[in-house]
């Protein structure tokens, strides 16, 4: 046979051994701080009073606004003594990425252990200050279903679809084993609303109690999973010189973002806000309430769980039925047939059903809009209030007083469930089948009519001034928009282009449901 016809299988061949991971043997082991070692850092002395004075329940504090969050988030990083376990999906190199990679680096240096477990997926661009901070003694940083080619990752889906599928979308922080910020928010300037694009309409809870060591010890067994790759055994190790240069470039630029006038909000938010000091001083409003951990295992990464252990079917365990109400807040929602049965069979029996989800204008992902538009007559007929979040571009996207649903230029991104003002499910799962499938996620059921009281009244009150309700007038879906003005009726997609709505039809001849 001549030599040239060897070629694509010798090709093929190479390709397969460049995208292989390497092997996990030896990789060290580690686990959350023990109890006592929490219990002696001043976020365990601070909280000590206020948990003997709760026991078995968890304090939990909504955190909306976004540069409140990252004022939150910065100030509990900087309070860390001991340990700092970080899982995210995304955490982008940006203004607000650069500057929490800096915290990291900062805790670091003052002896406390940083663990930084990222999906692979979201790393884009941050390949050298990962191998930099990982060469740092306090600081070790894993890889999520990792991604060998690191320019052409589109080879990882080619060569090992189902493991390149499937993505970690938890998100948490937790501080010295003794608190932790959770929900959402992935790392990057659309959370936190410094950007001047789409922001990302979003939630997040503190939470300090019984839930968090739940929480660490879900982390650890992530951080152990066969799906989580030391850094060092998929980039390349970088030598001392330029360790230290990657180092002092992040150091130079995140001062630089600290005097830029576009990231002005995040720095008056760090110098301005005291909820971390309030919580250390016992002045915070805390919620107590009994909050339960919903988690996939971490072998969802690879596929082989017990389809009994999902974060699903605990979820569907965890909340009451509803009997007068239940309000779902997703930024992606593909109900699939089940559900939308399972909805349409509460509206009938009585039960106010109300969804908030994103506009085709306002969705960042097409596809899973298809997912949902085929479903949004069947729902309206049974009585289902549908709404989607408008995309309206504004000077101020962020009015006094609108909460986490009501800015009219964001995108949504929370995942929330309020059942009967009386019970909240808070956490990273969308109602979606990605999210039931393939991704792994983290999320809280917490029994609490206050918090629960609290999301349904900002729905009530600014959901409807932000958002399209979607109508059936002669058997066709009309959006009802609602101005100063008065109200307009649309009678397609508003504000999306042909462009959109052509993907929309493309994508909704194709048997993909089950990816969205």
């Amino acid at each position: 046979m001549p030599v040239w016809r060897a070629l694509p299988a010798l090709g093929m061949v190479l390709l397969l051994a460049g995208c292989a991971l390497p092997p996990l043997e030896g990789r060290h082991v580690s686990t959350a701080i023990q109890p006592a070692e929490a219990r002696a850092t001043p976020l365990g002395d601070a909280l000590a009073p206020q948990k003997a004075a709760h026991p078995g329940l968890t304090g939990v504090y909504l955190l909306s606004d976004p540069a409140m969050t990252f004022a939150a988030w910065t100030h509990l990083a900087r309070t860390a003594q001991r340990s700092l376990d970080l899982q995210y999906y995304i955490w982008y190199a940006d203004r607000s990425g650069t500057l929490l990679l800096r915290e990291l680096l900062d805790a670091a240096n003052r002896g406390v252990r940083v663990r930084l477990l990222l999906d692979d997926q979201g790393t884009r661009q941050l390949d050298t200050q990962l191998a930099a901070l990982h060469a740092h003694p306090n600081i070790a940083v894993r890889l999520f279903n990792p991604f060998m080619t690191r320019d052409a990752r589109w080879l990882g889906f080619l060569t090992d679809f189902d493991r390149a599928n499937r993505r970690m979308h938890n998100k948490v922080i937790i501080a010295d084993n003794q608190a932790l910020i959770s929900g959402g928010r992935n790392i990057g300037d659309s959370y936190f609303g410094a950007t001047e694009g789409f922001l990302f309409s979003d939630l997040d809870i503190l939470a300090v109690g019984s839930v968090v060591d739940e929480v660490s010890l879900g982390f650890d067994r992530y951080w152990q999973s066969d799906s989580a790759y030391p850094v060092h055994r998929i980039l390349p190790v970088p030598d001392e010189p330029t360790v230290n240069r990657v180092r002092e470039t992040l150091d130079f630029e995140a001062d630089a973002i600290a005097l830029d006038p576009q990231a002005g909000e995040l720095m008056v938010a760090v110098r301005e806000n005291y909820v971390i000091g309030q919580l250390l001083n016992g002045e915070l409003s805390l919620e107590w309430a009994p909050t339960r951990l919903v988690i996939d295992p971490p072998t969802k990464g690879l596929g082989a769980h017990d389809p009994n252990d999902l974060l699903t079917l605990s979820l569907r365990d965890q909340l009451h039925p509803p009997v007068r109400s239940i309000d779902i807040i997703s930024s992606f929602f593909v109900p699939t047939p089940t559900l939308t049965e399972d909805l349409a069979t509460l509206a009938r029996r009585g039960v106010r059903v109300r969804v908030l989800t994103n506009s085709l204008d306002a969705t960042d992902m097409a596809p899973a809009h298809t997912g949902y538009a085929r479903y949004r007559k069947p729902l309206l007929e049974a009585g289902v209030e549908l709404y989607e979040m408008r995309r309206v571009a504004e000077e101020d996207p962020r009015p006094e007083g609108a909460g986490p649903f009501g800015s009219p230029a964001t995108t949504l991104h929370a995942k929330a469930v309020v059942i009967d003002d009386r019970q909240v499910f808070i956490g990273s799962y969308n109602v979606d089948p990605r999210s039931v499938l393939l991704n792994t996620e983290l999320g809280f059921v917490i029994d609490s009519p206050d918090l629960a009281r609290a999301i349904s009244h900002t729905f009530e009150m600014h959901v409807p001034t932000s958002a399209y309700r979607l109508e059936l007038e002669d058997g066709e879906i009309r959006w009802i928009e609602r101005t100063d003005d008065g109200l307009t009726r649309h009678t397609r997609e508003p504000g999306a282009g042909a462009l959109k709505r052509g993907m929309t039809w493309f994508f909704s001849l194709m048997p993909i449901e089950w990816l969205l």
